[in-house]
């Protein structure tokens, strides 16, 4: 008589996350972020499922090298990123207040974007230093103004996203984009402009990538890594105050140094969670 063997069943991992809405100082604003601290590398399956799972714009992963800089990744619901600017802020915020990270101390991120360095003032404010990605390249003016129905003023793109500014805030706020027309374009995400009808602010933006599945971000901190040297070589300065106004909208200060653009913002948990996996 043979004897059937039951593998045992695999206790599940578990793995903590801290949802964090990053460019904003009170909670249901701003653009919100899954972070996840790992101690081991995970598969990437696992992240990518996890990040479907949360079902934010961006859920972070991060773990301490060696060497004592940091390694990060981020995925949308439905692919790795190169490059996120409010994922990252939210990322610094938690290694910062949790205790992973001493808050006098620089932050040093690994990522597909090179090195990137996060520090905190004594206001509290964030500060990230990311590399500019100005919008130099050309771009089909009329796949753009056809996605967007509108017929925007000037039309550029970068390595990652393409570029629209329109005439005023008025006909920012009022677009209808057709998700479907942007998804189809070969980019990450669309990023349209205006200048700021505030005296207080100096540009306003919003951000669609359909195609990672993010119909409209909250707020986008590496699109502005775009819009800093945009917006620079139209005002004049090297230091600007902008907000995405997207529904949750945010506020991010942005300043142009060099081929660097650093982004100053501030964050705040709303939950921490346990996954198990």
């Amino acid at each position: 008589m043979s004897i059937t063997t039951i593998s045992a069943i695999p206790e599940p991992m578990e793995l903590t996350l801290y949802q964090v809405d990053a460019f904003t100082s009170e909670p249901f604003a701003g653009n919100p972020a899954a972070v996840c601290v790992v101690e081991e590398p995970l598969p990437d399956s696992l992240m990518q499922s996890i990040a479907n799972e949360m079902n934010l714009s961006e859920t972070a992963f991060v773990r301490r090298r060696e060497d004592g800089r940091w390694h990060l990744r981020w995925f949308t619901p439905l692919a790795e990123v190169d490059l996120c600017g409010h994922a990252t802020l939210a990322t610094s915020h938690v290694l910062f207040e949790k205790g992973f990270a001493d808050s006098e101390s620089p932050i040093e991120f690994e990522t597909l974007s090179g090195t990137l360095v996060v520090t905190r003032e004594s206001t509290g404010l964030l500060v990230m230093d990311f590399p500019a990605e100005p919008a130099t390249q050309g771009f089909p003016d009329e796949f753009i103004d056809n996605a967007l129905n509108t017929n925007a003023i000037q039309h550029a793109a970068n390595r990652m996203d393409a570029l629209a500014e329109v005439e005023s805030e008025t006909v920012l706020r009022e677009l209808r984009p057709d998700m479907t027309a942007i998804g189809a374009l070969d980019i990450r995400g669309l990023i349209v402009t205006a200048p700021a009808d505030s005296p207080e602010l100096d540009f306003v933006s919003r951000f669609f990538a359909p195609q990672c599945g993010v119909p409209e971000d909250p707020v986008t901190g590496s699109a502005h890594c775009c819009l800093a040297p945009w917006w620079s070589e139209r005002l004049g300065k090297t230091r600007m105050r902008a907000r995405q106004i997207s529904q949750r909208g945010g506020e991010v200060d942005v300043e142009l140094k060099g081929d660097r653009v650093l982004l100053r913002g501030q964050a705040v948990t709303v939950l921490i969670a346990t996954m198990n996996v």
